[in-house]
């Protein structure tokens, strides 16, 4: 029944787009640390 649901056409490019939403914030999120304002960087004290 699971597999008949996330077969149809509508439900799989929801649960498409879903994934990659998650997946674009995440990087988006990861990127945020890599800025100016991020954590030092180890070698900038020597």
């Amino acid at each position: 029944m699971l597999k008949r649901f996330v077969g149809r056409p509508g439900v799989a490019f929801l649960l498409k787009t879903l994934a990659y939403f998650l997946i674009l914030m995440g990087l988006i999120y990861l990127y945020g640390y890599s800025g100016v304002t991020g954590g030092h960087f180890i070698y900038n004290e020597f």
